[in-house]
């Protein structure tokens, strides 16, 4: 089920491996920042059920602290949909992020983790994480992320069906709910 998401995020993988490579001045992703963990963002089916079932293959208590952590995202996410407030700008705290900074999922977290550190593009509008070192003006190589969530949107809807593979949700919905990923 995972073989396409899998092959995806080795590409993706690779690419931000030559990214880091090129602009090791620029990109300040690593070990302890935790920026990407803190913004907000939806998952598509199958990003929901791959990260689903490796948080199945924790540890009983690693399970429940990540659990713990659930609700209060849980709320924040209800506020942003009920229109007090801006997903582009919220800061939602991951549930997967230990106190020691570190995601919990890491092998199988999504592709906006993965390429948050480097400029993107989605939708003809420009990103870049706050905490990189990208001199506004100066031309860069961008992350275009339409194609890569089209994709997912693809393997989704192969996966589940139109009705599931169109649905986005939250890492706490995911946790807190996973019947919802399941065909009715």
């Amino acid at each position: 089920m995972f073989a396409k998401l899998l092959h995806l995020y080795q590409f993706v993988d690779q690419t931000m491996a030559m990214l880091f490579e090129r602009f090791p001045a620029e990109i300040r992703c690593g070990k302890g920042c935790t920026d990407c963990c803190n913004a907000a963002f939806d998952l598509s089916y199958i990003e929901a059920a791959n990260l689903l079932a490796h948080f199945k293959t924790l540890p009983p208590d690693s399970q429940n602290e990540i659990l713990a952590g659930c609700p209060p995202a849980e709320q924040q996410w209800q506020e942003i949909f009920q229109g007090n407030g801006d997903p582009s700008t919220a800061r939602i705290r991951c549930p997967l992020l230990s106190d020691q900074g570190l995601c919990r999922c890491y092998d199988a977290r999504p592709i906006n983790c993965r390429t948050y550190g480097v400029p993107t593009v989605i939708n003809g509008a420009a990103h870049v994480c706050g905490l990189s070192n990208f001199s506004r003006g100066s031309s860069y190589p961008t992350v275009d992320l339409a194609p890569l969530q089209r994709s997912l949107y693809e393997y989704s809807v192969d996966s589940a069906g139109e009705k599931l593979g169109r649905q986005r949700w939250t890492v706490a919905v995911i946790l807190l709910h996973p019947e919802q990923l399941i065909q009715k």
